[in-house]
């Protein structure tokens, strides 16, 4: 049992390391936005706004911030069904216990 829950303690304190690459993650793409060269003024003609596209930049660090919070959701996923195996042997071997103990009660 104890087995268990330290795989899922190790399986979330590595999930918490990869939340903190997500958010370095994010950093680099805010600093791929500020080395994009500044557009110059120009006059509109038209009454509405076009959108720019994502650089290339934006678009690595978006599928980085994608894999490794993937990447952390499935190490959750593990602990959790870690944790949920531990807690029905657990509650298995209390059940035969307690039906081992009837059983040689009754002889």
């Amino acid at each position: 049992m104890s087995d268990a829950l330290e795989k899922a303690e190790a399986a979330a304190k590595e999930a918490a390391v990869d939340t903190a690459a997500v958010q370095l993650a994010f950093a680099a793409m805010e600093l791929a936005k500020l080395a994009q060269p500044q557009p110059t003024a120009q006059p509109h003609t038209c009454q509405h706004q076009h959108r720019p596209g994502r650089s290339t930049g934006e678009w690595i660090g978006i599928s980085c911030a994608v894999c490794i919070g993937s990447i952390g959701i499935a190490f959750a996923s593990i602990a959790i069904a870690i944790a949920i195996g531990g807690i029905s042997v657990a509650i298995l071997a209390l059940v035969l216990r307690s039906m081992w103990r009837d059983f040689h009660k009754t002889r």
